[in-house]
């Protein structure tokens, strides 16, 4: 059963910022949303404020006039074709106690039934006049142009002007006599007017409505009503756009403040790392707008940090590998001058010369380590054969140990899936470090087994020598680190090798990792990664 490995996810530059936009706008969907129901709300009971105030204040005139007559009911019978009137108490109308008062007061009331609106004013001998209308804003009109026909028929021509004049004022109404042709509304008007001598009609302009009227002598007159009521006059749009735009730009300040708060943190860890607090992090709270934005900045610190601590380390580590051939090197030059004879000199040289090559190799690991460690060489990645890595380096390290056993061992279903998306030189210098590990503690035996399937490749090096404890496990793979009892420096080696192999490995995408030989018994080091790269990877 193979262990599990952490998959290195190929980076997603746009995906951080896509989702931190996208969350940011779904707020403000959302505020916006909620905003739009608020004035909605608001437009609905501040027209119902409105129409309730127009229903009272535009036929005030007509019902004052009306309750101002001494009998209504005898004196404009004929307007029952037009208004629904009645006389009575608060009792028989079953008003509420805060109408009748209202009506006290000499105020018109009016109410919404099912039977259209129902307006209330107190007469003059202290009844009260009810007027139900279906279409006030036309039956008004109507009744208007009959007051106003029915009081100019009783009047001489030459007294109509100031007569029309009066009653304009009374009831509010703009009137004039129909003299030019251009005041004239179009056939089908006059025809209602030529047919009951009075026509409602609007004007195509406002909407605003007007009543032609044709007295008894056939004399015409025209009535201009107030506006109708408009429910989207710009008084009221203009209140609810400033409502709107109000409550946008606080919650857009309050989004980009809790933005720039969240911002300020991140920028406050960074100025604590910038002044060697390497240990500072941004608190990734769940409720943070950019949470995202501060686990990748905790994980940008964290490799910052990582980078450093293995910096000082390698320094700290190279200053200690430099210092014992560099030692030898100077020992064996001093030694150089009291050589006696070209024997003993040639010794010395000798010995300088693998002082000489064993800084070269030092040098050489770390370079590659370092390359490693500090962000990866450049890959480029290739459909090689893993088993023909496997066989070259088990040939190769053959003829370096001789006095060894060093054997391969391929499965054929592995021939099948062989070819895999690496880097060759860079496997190859893995297998290679592994095998070379295994072949300096071995007793005589080291196998290499190669496998290979669909989804991964696995190799495994193990040997007969002493095994490492299972506690040491994890240590082997640090940098510069080696092991008591049989892993001694006499052994050879500088604690690279393995820190370079997982490495190599974990820009793969695999893992490397440690245990027990069970064949051999000694350890039994193995190389996991994916056989293919996703094609964003390979890019």
């Amino acid at each position: 059963m193979w262990p599990e490995r952490t998959p290195v996810a190929p980076a997603r530059v746009g995906a951080m910022p896509l989702k931190f936009f996208l969350k940011l706008y779904a707020r403000l969907a959302g505020v916006t949303a909620l905003v739009v129901l608020l004035c909605a709300a608001l437009f609905t009971g501040i027209n119902s404020v409105r129409l309730q105030y127009w229903q009272e204040r535009f036929p005030e005139p007509l019902m004052r006039w009306l309750a101002a007559a001494p009998a209504p009911a005898e004196q404009y019978h004929w307007l029952g074709a037009v208004l629904e009137l009645r006389e009575g108490n608060a009792a028989q109308f079953d008003l509420s106690p805060v109408v009748a008062e209202r009506l006290g007061y000499g105020q018109v009331v009016s109410l919404d039934s099912n039977v259209g609106l129902r307006l209330f004013v107190a007469g003059v001998s202290g009844d009260i006049l009810e007027l139900r209308l279906a279409d006030p804003y036309r039956d008004i009109a109507r009744a208007t142009g009959l007051i106003l026909r029915w009081h100019l028929d009783s009047v001489q021509p030459a007294g109509r002007l100031e007569v029309a004049d009066q009653m304009a004022e009374a009831l509010n109404v703009d009137i004039q006599s129909v003299a030019d042709d251009r005041l004239l509304p179009d056939s089908e008007v006059l025809a209602q007017v030529a047919e009951r001598g009075l026509a409602f009609y609007r004007d195509g302009h406002n909407g605003r409505g007007r009543v032609m009227i044709q007295l008894a002598d056939g004399e015409l007159f025209r009535i201009d009503m107030p506006a109708p009521f408009n429910p989207w006059a710009w008084p009221l749009l203009l209140l609810v756009a400033l409502v709107l735009g109000g409550v946008l730009a606080i919650a857009l300040f309050l989004a980009l403040r809790e933005v720039d708060s969240n911002l300020r943190a991140v920028e406050s860890v960074a100025v604590r790392i910038a002044r060697g607090e390497m240990g500072a992090r941004v608190e990734a709270g769940e409720s943070r707008l950019v949470t995202r934005l501060a686990v990748s900045f905790n994980g940008m610190a964290e490799h910052i940090q990582r980078l450093v601590q293995v910096q000082r380390e390698m320094i700290h580590a190279v200053s200690h590998e430099l210092r014992t051939p560099v030692a030898r090197i100077r020992f064996g030059v001093q030694m150089i001058e009291d050589c006696q004879d070209q024997e003993a000199l040639q010794k010395q040289l000798d010995g300088i010369d693998g002082d000489i090559q064993e800084l070269d190799e030092l040098i050489d690991e770390i370079l590659t380590y370092a390359r490693l460690e500090q962000g990866g060489p450049v890959f480029s990645l290739q459909e090689t054969s893993v088993t023909d890595i496997v066989r070259q380096v088990v040939s190769e390290q053959q003829l370096v140990r001789p006095e060894l056993t060093i054997e391969g061992l391929v499965d054929p279903e592995s021939e099948h899936w062989s070819m895999s998306d690496i880097e060759p030189r860079y496997i190859h210098r893995a297998i290679q470090n592994l095998v070379g590990n295994a072949g300096r503690y071995a007793a005589g035996n080291v196998r290499v087994t190669c496998h290979c399937d669909e989804d991964n490749c696995r190799i495994d090096v193990e040997d007969d020598g002493p095994g490492i404890p299972e506690e040491d496990w994890e240590k082997v793979f640090t940098a510069f680190a080696r092991l008591d009892d049989s892993r001694t420096r006499t052994s050879g080696g500088y604690g690279l090798g393995l820190s370079i192999v997982r490495r190599i490995l974990y820009w793969h995408g695999g893992h490397a990792f440690v245990g027990r030989s069970d064949t051999l018994g000694g350890a039994r080091f193995s190389l996991v990664w994916p056989r293919k790269k996703p094609l964003e990877a390979v890019l």
